[in-house]
């Protein structure tokens, strides 16, 4: 149970994530969006109305004089309804407690903040923004000229685009945890450790930054059978490499990039260095080899 009227992001993952939760377990519900404290007391769940945080009762408000708390670490990021929710019962959803810690800084958290207006960054363009999940949400509000629909409807249309997105993280943040194990060993057995050749196209980013070594990764692409180079960032969340592809091949294919790099497979250069691509393993690694010594 929830507010009735506009929604924003936090009340619409908060009960994308109880109603996951209620299917796997195999329980019928209802959402219900009102403001009649009659019908709200008697909800099973209630959350980002009713002025009462209690986890216990599954009472999940954070509108209340002194809000529901704050998390600890980085931040201090105040709980909205979806961060209240998640606490509870992230790990019974994910079935995995290092998911869901994945998934509330990922995702959980950012819409926590936005809710409780927290800045996570500071905007460098006067009329460009990032666009990030709340926008999806901002958008499926009607307008004013939108008689024709209404809030319940859009708010349950809502809940299908976040219900594909949270269940995606799910997956995403269980096969990065068993990736990880992966990448580690992969890289411990590396003779040349600035160079990372992995089996799968596993998500290494944020596994490898952790080592000082790595500056290119060889990875299979399984769209089209070839073999990718990638500079590995100084940090996951920008675009600054360690250490650029060479300068000569921005934006070569096949015979231009095969001539200059004598790389006799190569097929493809990123003009920003950071991806280039090479038919077979022999010949990635070979574009990695070159761009080490460059």
């Amino acid at each position: 149970m929830t507010h009735n009227g506009s929604f924003h992001t936090d009340d619409v993952f908060a009960a994308t994530a109880l109603s996951i939760l209620l299917e796997a377990k195999g329980e019928a519900f209802e959402v219900i969006r009102t403001r009649d404290e009659k019908i709200i007391k008697s909800g099973d769940y209630v959350f980002d109305v009713g002025g009462i945080h209690d986890e216990k009762n599954n009472r999940f408000d954070h509108h209340q004089v002194g809000g529901a708390g704050r998390r600890e670490g980085e931040g201090n990021i105040e709980y909205s309804s979806f961060g209240l929710v998640w606490r509870k019962f992230g790990t019974e959803i994910c079935g995995n407690e290092k998911a869901s810690n994945i998934i509330d800084e990922k995702l959980v958290s950012p819409i926590d903040a936005w809710d409780n207006g927290f800045d996570l960054v500071v905007n460098k363009h006067k009329k460009i923004s990032p666009y990030f999940v709340q926008h999806v949400f901002f958008g499926m509000l009607p307008t004013w000229r939108e008689e024709d629909r209404n809030h319940d409807e859009m708010f349950l249309k809502s809940l299908a685009i976040a219900k594909e997105i949270l269940l995606r993280e799910i997956i995403h943040a269980k096969d990065a945890i068993l990736a990880e194990e992966k990448i580690i060993a992969i890289y411990k057995n590396s003779p040349d450790k600035r160079i990372i050749v992995l089996d799968k196209n596993y998500p290494y980013g944020y596994t490898l930054n952790t080592f000082p070594e790595p500056l290119f990764v060889v990875y299979p692409r399984e769209t089209d059978n070839s073999w990718g180079v990638k500079a590995v960032r100084e940090d996951p969340k920008t675009f600054k490499n360690r250490k650029d592809l060479p300068a000569t091949w921005s934006g070569l294919r096949d015979l231009e990039l095969q001539k200059i790099s004598g790389v006799t497979d190569a097929t493809f250069c990123h003009r920003a260095l950071f991806l280039a691509i090479a038919k077979s393993q022999v010949g990635a690694i070979k574009l990695a080899q070159i761009a080490v010594e460059s």
